[in-house]
């Protein structure tokens, strides 16, 4: 790995994978960077208020900078506002966990959430992330709506979800991927049965505003025995509701113009 840029990013995301924070060794091995350089970076993005060293360990860990910039792009963008109270009433007709994800060039990252489930089993991702297009939803149904040239490039270029890093009935080849793309193009929405992770379902629909194509997806997650197929297919109406009230709602926020960088 070379470049200062380059390998900067690369810390900063590997040190997000960690809240327990990663040792300079460890990170110099883990991104192939010599321990001298790694001792500068770190020492730079320190200074800058990026990351900080723990007491117990002497491991570098993020400070909460990062967060606080991402929050403050967010706020100013308008989107969670203005969808936060559709994801509330969603996530309460529902009962299960509502997500909002915003197409951003190439990828989708979660944006906002709203828990519908007030006891028993719950499903709490983390957010920030990007979503994993080959084996969710969210990814099935944002890929319906693209040429299927540029659905396979962009799978292609994420990589298959393994089932054994992900859940059993994760699509093995891009041909099964296409044919659950093709099933959501036809319905109009993406409903996945423990590809994600195992005992985990989901439905997702895109976000259209009137005259443009995707620029998020909205989904619906929670437990496999409780979110059967049936349930799901009962909350279709709802969800698209839901999603087409965002999509006008949001319509104006530059957060959704990058859905169209790609094409650019």
């Amino acid at each position: 790995m070379s470049g200062v840029m380059e390998r900067t990013l690369a810390i900063l995301e590997r040190l997000a994978a960690d809240v327990r924070g990663v040792s300079l060794a460890t990170l110099a091995d883990d991104l192939d960077i010599p321990r001298s350089a790694m001792h500068r970076l770190l020492s730079d993005l320190a200074a800058q208020g990026y990351v900080r060293q723990t007491r117990e360990r002497g491991d570098y860990v993020l400070t909460t900078k990062l967060v606080s910039l991402g929050l403050n792009y967010l706020k100013h963008s308008g989107v969670v506002d203005l969808s936060q109270p559709i994801l509330d009433r969603l996530a309460e007709s529902s009962g299960e966990l509502c997500r909002l994800g915003v197409v951003d060039v190439d990828h989708i990252t979660w944006v906002a959430l709203s828990q519908g489930a007030r006891s028993g089993l719950r499903y709490d991702p983390d957010m920030g992330l990007d979503v994993q297009l080959s084996c969710t939803s969210s990814g099935h149904a944002w890929l319906a709506t693209l040429p299927e040239d540029d659905a396979i490039a962009l799978v292609s270029r994420q990589g298959l979800a393994k089932p054994a890093a992900y859940g059993p009935n994760a699509p093995g080849s891009m041909q099964a991927v296409l044919k659950a793309i093709r099933q959501a193009r036809k319905q109009g929405y993406a409903i996945t049965v423990e590809t994600y992770a195992q005992g985990l379902s989901a439905i997702a629909t895109t976000l259209q505003p009137a005259g443009r194509g995707a620029v998020g997806v909205l989904a619906i997650s929670g437990p496999s025995v409780r979110l059967t197929e049936q349930k799901m297919l009962s909350l279709v109406p709802d969800l698209k509701a839901a999603a087409a009230d965002i999509a006008n709602a949001s319509a104006a926020s530059p957060l959704f113009d990058r859905a169209y960088a790609r094409a650019g």
